[in-house]
């Protein structure tokens, strides 16, 4: 089969391919836990494009104690806040949506977000934004699985947009050919072995598996939250052009953006495979490819916890 038009779901500031992906699909690291009910705001949809330049200027207002995500059911913005975030910053926030604050749903959270960084969330270069897929662990040494494409930008990643905050060091990287990398924890006690499902909730991951045909699965990753979808097809080879091609990745109808890259697939309690690229978004869908997590764990001689 002849893949044409596929981008790696990273966030990097320097494409990778010969047509550029649009810049500016941004979503937040911070871990949220919702629970209050929304603020109530006109109602207002957003179109995708809207929605992601929403998103772009909530993290340019850089409030801290803040996490988002686009709902394109909705057409909404959905923000939670925690116990920290004042009323003035949350004005800070629907001002910098400008004429599209109405679609901007605020959530109040009680307590303060955690540090700890779980499968899913956004993870840091000097240039670029993925997502974490899997923290997996070598004895008492934990690390952190993403993209090959991302890990291959650089060295030091972080948990956060202002890059102050140190993940880790990379210790491996693979692509082409493969898309898989991995990332040394610089704070063991920092390693969360679940998945951010973008609802306030995690899902533990016990053990890591195959997919097959027909299987249902989701993706989380730092761009568009949490979705689902089934496997299409397996082994497929892939052709991102410039001579990067990948082999063996497992074929979805799960949609992914920019930024996505790295993050988790999963069944149930079951990782399966690290987000590599695709075509479409999520407004109009697409195919999604990812690497299967089994050979990124036999390549470096770890597991999930």
């Amino acid at each position: 089969m002849n893949f044409t038009r596929f981008t790696p779901f990273d966030g990097s500031t320097r494409s990778i391919r010969t047509t550029a992906v649009a810049a500016a699909l941004v979503a937040a690291s911070a871990l949220a836990v919702p629970q209050a009910g929304a603020q109530p705001t006109p109602d207002v949809r957003m179109t995708g494009a809207q929605l992601a330049q929403a998103s772009e200027a909530v993290l340019a207002a850089d409030v801290a104690g803040t996490a988002w995500y686009t709902d394109a059911k909705s057409g909404k913005l959905v923000v939670t806040a925690d116990s920290t975030v004042s009323a003035a910053e949350l004005a800070e926030i629907r001002a910098a949506a400008g004429d599209r604050s109405g679609a901007v749903r605020i959530n109040r959270t009680p307590g303060r977000f955690s540090k700890l960084i779980a499968g899913g969330e956004a993870i840091y270069s000097s240039g670029s934004r993925c997502s974490l897929g899997f923290n997996v662990r070598s004895g008492s040494t934990y690390y952190a699985l993403t993209a090959g494409h991302c890990t291959n930008s650089a060295s030091t990643w972080y948990t956060n947009s202002g890059r102050t905050t140190v993940l880790g060091t990379r210790t491996g990287t693979s692509f082409p050919t493969n898309d898989y990398g991995i990332i040394r924890h610089s704070n063991a006690s920092a390693a969360d072995g679940r998945v951010y499902l973008y609802n306030g909730s995690y899902r533990d991951i016990t053990s890591a598996g195959n997919a097959t045909v027909g299987q249902s699965v989701q993706r989380s990753g730092s761009t568009t939250g949490l979705r689902g979808g089934t496997v299409t097809g397996l082994n497929a080879t892939v052709n991102y052009g410039s001579g990067q091609v990948v082999y063996g990745m497992i074929q979805t109808n799960v949609c992914a953006e920019p930024g996505d890259s790295g993050g988790a697939l999963f069944s149930g309690s079951t990782a399966l495979g690290l987000t590599s690229g695709g075509s479409g978004n999520c407004s109009s869908g697409g195919t999604t490819f990812f690497q299967p997590v089994t050979e990124a764990l036999s390549a470096y001689g770890v597991s999930v916890f």
